[in-house]
């Protein structure tokens, strides 16, 4: 019976690639890799000539079952790795594996780093239960929403985010829930590894004050225990766009256009909210009349 070896590599530092994963690479068929360019550079280092074949997530939905059925019908054994780290971990594979399972074909790990589990593991934080959620979304709104769930569901989140975009997440980490702390760690394994610990302002402040904050790939964790969670409504008690217009204009002595500029600003939808001053518009043109 043939078997899928899911291969750890290193995350930065190639004196962590182990003995098993050198003998598994070598010794397998072929190997399913996320980047083809970039996991040859790493056999050359460890003179490994095992065959390539590209599956990421572009093409992981119909590789996947391929790749499975493959190794069914030459009896051949594959080894999965990504461009660094461990495979399926916020990064391809998933496919891959569900369909060597799916056929019965033994799945077996060898285990390697890990960029989410090592930043846990340097934080200094009660990690005894956490969540994983990648990358995080973009949207300002949607972002708040997201980390006012993490916050009621579990203690402590893991997540990834660029070096282009670090900053503007922490702010609205600290914007959205103050008591947060966290641990920000990049260039972990690498010469110039950091960890920058502390309440979410601090932590802001020392990123901004970074001048290599822009470099290498952050892992963050959020310390959710001293947070004071706001209780969560229902969609029916939220607040109109309407009348988040009027409060913006009433309290800061706003017109309507830049009362829109900030809700926008906020991460509302810029269509949502210039239809809501539409709205707001023929109301007052009503009552004048």
């Amino acid at each position: 019976m043939p078997t899928l070896y899911v291969v750890g590599t290193p995350i930065g530092n190639l004196q962590d690639m182990t003995p098993r994963a050198i003998d598994t690479l070598r010794r397998v068929a072929l190997i399913a890799a996320e980047d083809t360019r970039v996991t040859k550079k790493l056999l050359t280092v460890f003179d490994i000539d095992t065959p390539l074949t590209a599956c990421h997530q572009h093409n992981e939905d119909t590789k996947g079952a391929y790749l499975a059925d493959k190794m069914l019908t030459d009896n051949i054994d594959i080894a999965l790795t990504t461009d660094a780290g461990t495979p399926c971990i916020s990064d391809p594979g998933y496919a891959l594996v569900k369909a060597c399972v799916d056929r019965g074909i033994e799945v077996l790990v060898i285990p390697g780093c890990c960029a989410s589990i090592s930043a846990l593991s340097v934080s200094g934080f009660d990690t005894r239960e956490f969540a994983f959620y990648g990358f995080l979304p973009r949207e300002k709104k949607d972002l708040r929403e997201k980390l006012l769930q993490m916050a009621h569901q579990v203690p402590i989140a893991a997540v990834h985010e660029s070096p282009f975009r670090v900053v503007e997440l922490v702010e609205v980490v600290c914007d959205t829930l103050p008591g947060c702390r966290i641990s920000a760690s990049c260039d972990l394994t690498k010469l110039h590894e950091k960890t920058i610990r502390g309440d979410v302002a601090d932590v802001l402040r020392q990123l901004r004050e970074n001048p290599k904050a822009e470099k290498g790939e952050y892992c963050l964790i959020l310390d959710f225990h001293d947070v004071r969670l706001p209780e969560e409504k229902s969609p029916a008690a939220d607040v109109s766009l309407e009348a988040r217009l009027i409060d913006e204009m009433v309290r800061n002595g706003l017109t309507l256009r830049d009362a829109q500029s900030e809700l926008v600003l906020d991460g509302e939808k810029k269509n949502a909210v210039k239809a809501a001053a539409l709205r707001l518009k023929k109301l007052f043109e009503e009552d004048d009349a």
